[in-house]
């Protein structure tokens, strides 16, 4: 059984740490310098007392830390690592380059990027494998990993941006659309409390009928507007308001902050 290290118990992860835990196809080794973090997660893994005891107990390490402590981690990790051990960072805006320097260029590292529906096990990940390092054994068993608590989609670094933009940031997207929806049905007389729980089913169960094979999404519009219908008013009132353009300049402009934060 392969031995899968988290250095950081923090809510991401942890989060990937249960979510590896269902499948049962690692054994699981984590620190934090938190003992609350541990003490939450000590059910499902082995606590080491050191990051670098972690390390050495494990075929690949995942980094869940903080992006500005990420140099003295791996710099402290440096001893502990070798060529049969795999790096996996989620920490935003450290590149492959940097992560291989810190690292001591000792081993094969892999870039991935979650969302926050990671923590209730419906993420969806970024994967880069460009580090020269990586054989094909180590890519397909990130692959396989992600895969197995999330879509999990490969991508040059290059893209990380445009996958920041519009996934990494994308529930706020939805959590705002959400917001506004809530508060129209306010407007309109319904409580908070029901107008939050219809909302919710409602955004819910059109995500299921969108992952429906052969479903796409305009598709799924044009089943709900009917000529001259109250749909059609209502669509029209957001082309009024540029909805679509709206949405995609946060978009760009998510991934444009991005791109300055990791220079």
């Amino acid at each position: 059984m392969k031995r899968f290290g988290f250095i950081g118990l923090g809510n991401m992860g942890g989060a990937i740490a249960r979510g590896l835990t269902a499948g049962g196809a690692f054994e699981l080794h984590g620190f934090d310098p938190s003992d609350v973090m541990c003490g939450k997660n000590a059910d499902i893994m082995t606590i080491h007392k050191t990051a670098q005891d972690v390390a050495g107990n494990s075929d690949f390490v995942l980094l869940a830390v903080k992006p500005q402590v990420m140099r003295p981690v791996l710099q402290g990790l440096a001893e502990s690592l070798g060529p049969e051990t795999c790096l996996v960072s989620i920490a935003a805006g450290v590149t492959v380059a940097q992560l291989a320097a810190w690292s001591g260029g000792a081993c094969p590292v892999v870039r991935v990027m979650p969302n926050t529906p990671a923590m209730v096990g419906k993420g969806v990940y970024a994967l880069c494998f460009d580090h020269e390092k990586i054989d094909e054994a180590c890519r397909r068993t990130v692959l396989e990993t992600f895969s197995s608590i999330g879509q999990a989609h490969v991508l040059p670094e290059k893209l990380f941006d445009a996958y920041t933009g519009l996934i990494g940031s994308g529930p706020a997207y939805v959590y705002a659309f959400m917001e506004g929806l809530i508060d129209a049905g306010v407007t309109l007389g319904l409580t908070r409390a029901q107008a939050t729980d219809m909302v919710t089913g409602l955004v819910g169960g059109c995500a299921l009928m969108a992952e429906a094979d052969g479903a796409h999404p305009t598709l799924l519009k044009e089943m709900v507007t009917s000529p001259g219908g109250t749909t059609i008013a209502g669509l029209n009132a957001l082309d009024e308001h540029r909805f679509k353009f709206a949405l995609s300049q946060a978009v760009l402009a998510a991934a444009r902050r991005s791109r300055e934060l990791a220079e």
